[in-house]
């Protein structure tokens, strides 16, 4: 394994998750919230894993096989962002709680579990930035693509985990209810925007 090819990925998978979106603002919220923070944490990683592989090893024969994949993805996830930014939105409208009395109201591992996963697969953003993007980078590294996904894989891995339990060092700050309505208005925002990025690239 090279060890300059595999910083190379971990940065480039760094660079690439870091921007606020989809996952990151879920995240966000459920660390804020200490809600099943782990398994999501560990869900978007392990996704980010698969995805990430099946670029390097698999891009070229995906894109020819399946051509009709994209403009699912696009429509599906668009349709998807758009409904759960409305959630959020009407969410900070019609909350007055702040975080403590928030976190009573406690949403079940499956239907947390399902909306991670959700955000994620649903999401082509996720798709463009993985397969794609580090897919066509590691073909610079012919014989060291290995070395250049590991990178990228650990990079998920550490920001994600990062961002999860890192949330918590602001949780003095959202114990006020305009704190949180602000969050979820800019979930709702961040949704809205990439679902509308994802309608304008057809």
């Amino acid at each position: 394994m090279s060890f300059s090819i595999y910083v190379t990925g971990l940065m480039m998978g760094l660079s690439l998750i870091v921007a606020i979106g989809a996952q990151n603002a879920f995240i966000l919220r459920q660390g804020l919230r200490n809600e099943h923070v782990f398994a999501v944490c560990l869900a978007c990683a392990l996704s980010d894993a698969a995805l990430i592989v099946l670029g390097v090893t698999s891009l070229q024969q995906i894109a020819r096989l399946l051509p009709w994949l994209d403009p699912l993805m696009r429509y599906g996830g668009a349709a998807f962002l758009a409904w759960y930014g409305a959630k959020s939105l009407y969410s900070a409208f019609r909350s007055s709680a702040t975080l403590t009395e928030a976190e009573a109201k406690t949403a079940s591992f499956r239907q947390t579990l399902a909306t991670c996963l959700a955000l994620t697969w649903l999401n082509p953003h996720v798709y463009l930035d993985t397969v794609v993007l580090l897919g066509t980078i590691s073909t610079r590294y012919p014989g060291q693509q290995a070395s250049f996904a590991a990178g990228a894989v650990t990079g998920s891995f550490v920001f994600f985990f990062a961002l999860g339990y890192g949330a918590a060092w602001l949780r003095p700050i959202f114990s006020k209810p305009s704190s949180w309505r602000m969050l979820e208005t800019l979930v709702a925002v961040t949704m809205w925007i990439i679902a509308f990025k994802l309608l304008g690239s057809t």
